[in-house]
């Protein structure tokens, strides 16, 4: 069973959860999805261990499945690309041609 980590801005968390949802059940994929939507974290010592927590979710990660709606790929998620090339990760693109 391939893991795979979502990743895509949180503007895109209801989208994030429909793919989730896809991707294992039309799939057979174990997905991990990064936490957000409505849910602000208290202080930046928060922010960084949700952050902490969504890295560690790419290395127990086959892939990285990039929500890339529109085209759009923020700095965090640029970084989350970056980080999951350097660690041997597969990257797919929800949107292929952007």
């Amino acid at each position: 069973m391939k893991v795979v980590t979502l990743c895509g801005s949180m503007r895109f968390y209801h989208a994030i959860q429909e793919i989730a949802m896809e991707l294992e059940t039309k799939h057979g994929y174990c997905v991990l999805v990064p936490i957000g939507g409505n849910i602000t974290p208290p202080d930046q010592d928060a922010l960084k261990k949700l952050a902490e927590a969504h890295y560690r979710k790419i290395d127990l990660s086959d892939a990285v499945y990039i929500v890339n709606i529109g085209g759009y790929i923020g700095e965090s998620v640029s970084r989350e690309i970056e980080y999951a090339r350097e660690h041997g990760k597969e990257i797919i693109f929800h949107e292929p041609n952007h």
